[in-house]
């Protein structure tokens, strides 16, 4: 089993946490002909797969299932680098599922996605939104950025747990390469790829895993991030 890690080219807030990551030791072409065709270059270290591409990150579906079928790997989750915006334009660093089921059936998702779906959220997500907050803090980005969950609200669509890691909100900030870096520290530390145990393993088999199952509660889920934090 293996993680995807996606960032595109067309978005600095994504693209910049992804050179980060990919300057730290380890990383390697890996081949995967069928979609370098379709212009995602490829890369791994040891269970990771990190993919980028040109498009905008709505705009390339069913990347779990295309990498499954280019290289016979299964996957276990997606991991997506994205900007953020708000109206407020508050620099801030934020973790979420995706997916639009609020939508109907006839209704244009205006940010990729499909009425009705949503990936299954990314057990990760708490721990390591916890993990967020530690690293903003030592590297002195805590209060300038918030960090704060976020409701589930576009796409690409997927079909394994997913989630978006966010710098937000304005072209300054998509662009701070102190909070790329802690984006990318993130998935390194979050993902074991330094050494250490992997942070939000999660197996049925465990029952003192409990899953929380947040409905409501605005954009960025307040009451929610209550209970998380």
């Amino acid at each position: 089993m293996v993680t995807i890690v996606v960032a595109t080219t067309s978005d600095p807030a994504s693209i910049n946490p992804a050179y980060a990551l990919l300057a730290m030791p380890g990383w390697l072409p890996v081949p995967a002909p069928s979609l370098l065709q379709q212009g995602i270059k490829s890369f791994a270290n040891k269970n990771v797969r990190f993919l980028q591409h040109d498009k905008g990150i709505v705009e390339e579906d069913d990347l779990d299932r295309r990498w499954e079928e280019a290289t016979g790997e299964a996957v276990d989750e997606v991991i997506f680098f994205s900007k953020h915006t708000a109206v407020s334009n508050r620099p801030a660093l934020t973790v979420h599922p995706i997916g639009v089921p609020h939508l109907r059936e006839g209704d244009v998702p205006p940010q990729g996605g499909r009425p009705g779906w949503a990936a299954p959220p990314d057990p990760r997500i708490g721990p390591w939104l916890r993990l967020l907050k530690k690293l903003a803090q030592s590297h002195n980005l805590v209060p300038e950025f918030e960090i704060t969950l976020e409701g589930t609200h576009h796409g690409p669509i997927t079909i394994k747990p997913t989630m978006f890691l966010e710098i937000g909100s304005t072209d300054e900030y998509w662009k701070r390469q102190d909070a790329a870096k802690v984006i990318a520290l993130l998935v390194w530390e979050g993902l074991g790829l330094g050494g250490g145990a992997a942070v939000g393993n999660w197996g049925r088999e465990d029952e003192r895993n409990k899953v929380l199952l947040g409905i409501g509660g605005g954009h960025y889920a307040p009451r929610h991030m209550d209970i998380v934090m």
